[in-house]
C-alpha cells in the first residue's frame, strides 16, 4: 500500500476511533462541571477527572511505558485506580488487576505470567507486593507505590505521575481490537488464566449493560465491590462514565459504611451479591436509613433466594431488581434478569443480553432443545480475545464457534436461562445428580438460616455427599434434625445433606462470593 494511503487509512482510524480510552473525554465534553468521582479522599468533575487521566496517561509515556506494556495494579477501590484505568487504556498499555486477598506466591505468578513491566502497589500492601517481587522470576522494571509517606527508594511515587504538568490527550492511536486489560481467572485450576480484553469486547458489553440494565446518565452510583473484578469495573463503573453517571468509591461492601454513603449521596444505583444483599437487610442501620433515593439495585455471581428477594421487595418498595449474569471471558455479562421478570422467573439467570447469542449443547456441541441439561455457550463481540500464551485452552473454549462457558444450564421454551451448577459443583450422589444451587434455594427458605453452601465431599458409599454449611441468623438456634425436616417437602430425599455443619461465617472473596474450594477442604472428612 502507498505511504499517502497508510497515512490516510491512520487519519480514518483515528477519526472513527471508539476505546475505553475515547469514552471519559466524550463525557467531559458533554458534562464537564458534573460530578465523576469521588472516594473518601476527592471528588472530581469530569473536566477535572479528565484532566487528571491525561496527566497520568502523558507521565506514562514520558516513563516509556505505552502500547502492549503489561501494568500490574494491586490495590483496594480508591480513584486512583479508576485514573489508572482510563490513563492505561489511553496509551494502549495492558491493565492487569490482582486480587488484593492473593498471597505472594499467587502475585508472583500473576507478574511473571503476563510478564508485568509496571507493578503499581497501594502503600497498605507494599509487605505482600515486596514479597511477591523477591518470590518471582520477573522483576518488573518499574516499581510505583499509591500514597504513603515514608521514603522507599524501592517504589517510586505514583502521585508524581497525576503531577505530571502535561494534561493535554496523549494522542495514542489505539485499535479497538487490540488488548487493554489481562485478567486472571480464578479458576479450579492450580493456576489462573489470563484473559484478554479489547475496547471492542468491553464497549459492546457496556452497551448491552446499559441498554438492557436500564441505566442513565442521571445515575448516582455507590462502587463498594473490588475493582479488580470486572463486574464492578465493566458492568457498573465503566458504563457510568462512558454515561456521564456520578460514582461514588468506597474501599469495601461494609453495611454501615454502604448505608450511610446511599442516604448521603443520595444514590439511585447500586450493585453487589446476594451476600451482600443479605448483610445490608440484616444490618441494625438498616431500618433507620432514608433509602428512598435508591430505585436501580443489580445483583450477580448467583441467584437472588427468592426468600431474600422477597425480603428486598418488602423493605425496598421502591427498588427495581436486575440480575446479571456472565463471566470474566464474556467482559462479563452474558444474560440479563429485568426487573419484571424477577418474580415470575426467579432464580434464573434472564435471557442473552443485547449483542449476545446463547444456546444449550450436548457434549458434543449439538444444540440441545428446551428443558434439557446442558453446557451454556455464547456467542458474542463481549468475548474475550482468547488467553494470554495458552492457544491450546483458547481453542477448546472457542470449539466449533461458540465460546463454551463451562456453566451448566438450561434453556426455557421462552427463552429463559437458569443456571444449574459449574460444571465442577454439580454433586454426584449415588449415581444421581445433584445441582448444589437447588439445594442453596430450599435451604434459604427454611426459618433462620442467614447464608448457606452446598458442595460435594468424598463418601466411601456414596462417592460424593451431599453437604451443607449454614450460618444462622441472630436470634435462632437451628438443629440438623429441624433442617432435614423443613426440607424434606422440598427435596428428594437423595438431595437432602447427608451432613450439617453450623458455623458463624462462611469464607468469601472480596466480591462476597462464597469460597466453596475452601469448605469443601475445611469440611471433606465430615462426609464419612
Amino acid at each position: 500500500m502507498p505511504d499517502h494511503e497508510t497515512t490516510l487509512a491512520r487519519t480514518i482510524a483515528t477519526a472513527r476511533s471508539q476505546t475505553v480510552g475515547d469514552l471519559l473525554r466524550r463525557s467531559a465534553q458533554r458534562f464537564p462541571e458534573r460530578l465523576a468521582i469521588a472516594d473518601a479522599e476527592r471528588r472530581l468533575t469530569y473536566r477535572e477527572f479528565d484532566a487528571v487521566v491525561n496527566r497520568v496517561a502523558n507521565a506514562l509515556i514520558a516513563r516509556g511505558i505505552g502500547k502492549g506494556d503489561a501494568v500490574a495494579l494491586l490495590s483496594r477501590n480508591s480513584s486512583q485506580y479508576a485514573v489508572l484505568t482510563l490513563a492505561l487504556a489511553r496509551v494502549g498499555a495492558l491493565l492487569v488487576p490482582i486480587n488484593f486477598m492473593l498471597g505472594a506466591e499467587e502475585i508472583a505468578y500473576i507478574l511473571r505470567h503476563s510478564r508485568a513491566r509496571v507493578f503499581v502497589a497501594q502503600d497498605g500492601l507494599l509487605t505482600v507486593a515486596n514479597a511477591a517481587v523477591e518470590a518471582g522470576e520477573h522483576r518488573p522494571e518499574v516499581l510505583v507505590r499509591i500514597g504513603g509517606t515514608a521514603p522507599d527508594e524501592r517504589w517510586s511515587a505514583y502521585e508524581a505521575w497525576e503531577a505530571h504538568t502535561d494534561d493535554s490527550d496523549p494522542g495514542v492511536p489505539v485499535g479497538d481490537d487490540e488488548p487493554i486489560r489481562l485478567m486472571y481467572t480464578s479458576g479450579t485450576e492450580s493456576r489462573p488464566k489470563g484473559v484478554l480484553l479489547s475496547s471492542k469486547s468491553l464497549i459492546s458489553q457496556y452497551v448491552s449493560a446499559v441498554v438492557d440494565g436500564g441505566m442513565s446518565g442521571d445515575d448516582i452510583e455507590v462502587h463498594a465491590l473490588p475493582l479488580y473484578h470486572c463486574a464492578q469495573m465493566d458492568c457498573f463503573l465503566l458504563p457510568d462514565i462512558y454515561l456521564g453517571a456520578s460514582s461514588i468509591i468506597l474501599s469495601g461492601p461494609d453495611p454501615a459504611t454502604v448505608l450511610a454513603t446511599i442516604e448521603r449521596e443520595r444514590a439511585t444505583k447500586f450493585f453487589a451479591p446476594p451476600t451482600v444483599w443479605i448483610a445490608l437487610l440484616q444490618s441494625p442501620r438498616f431500618a433507620e436509613t432514608d433509602l428512598s433515593s435508591l430505585t436501580k439495585g443489580y445483583y450477580g455471581a448467583s441467584p437472588m433466594p427468592v426468600a431474600v428477594l422477597e425480603q428486598i421487595r418488602t423493605a425496598l418498595p421502591g427498588l427495581s431488581l436486575w440480575n446479571f449474569y456472565g463471566q470474566t471471558e464474556m467482559s462479563p455479562v452474558a444474560t440479563i434478569l429485568r426487573p419484571h421478570e424477577q418474580l415470575a422467573h426467579a432464580g434464573s439467570a434472564g435471557r442473552p443480553a443485547l449483542h449476545v447469542e446463547t444456546i444449550i449443547v450436548d457434549d458434543e456441541d449439538n444444540p440441545l432443545p428446551p428443558g434439557e441439561l446442558g453446557e451454556i455457550v455464547h456467542r458474542s463481540p463481549h468475548a474475550t480475545l482468547g488467553y494470554l500464551d495458552d492457544e491450546a485452552k483458547t481453542a477448546e473454549a472457542f470449539r466449533n464457534g461458540w465460546f463454551h462457558s463451562g456453566d451448566l444450564g438450561i434453556m426455557s421454551e421462552d427463552g429463559y436461562l437458569s443456571v444449574v451448577d459449574r460444571k465442577k459443583d454439580m454433586i454426584k450422589t449415588g449415581g444421581e445428580n445433584v445441582a448444589s444451587r437447588e439445594v442453596e434455594e430450599a435451604l434459604y427458605t427454611v426459618t433462620g438460616v442467614a447464608e448457606a453452601a452446598v458442595f460435594g465431599t468424598p463418601h466411601p458409599t456414596w462417592i460424593e455427599a451431599v453437604t451443607a454449611v449454614i450460618v444462622a441468623q441472630d436470634g435462632h438456634e437451628l438443629t440438623e434434625e429441624r433442617v432435614i425436616d423443613e426440607l424434606r417437602p422440598r427435596l428428594a430425599g437423595f438431595k437432602l445433606p447427608k451432613r450439617i455443619v453450623f458455623t458463624d461465617e462462611l469464607p468469601k472473596n472480596p466480591s462476597g462470593k462464597i469460597l466453596k474450594r475452601e469448605l469443601r477442604q475445611r469440611f471433606a472428612e465430615h462426609a464419612h
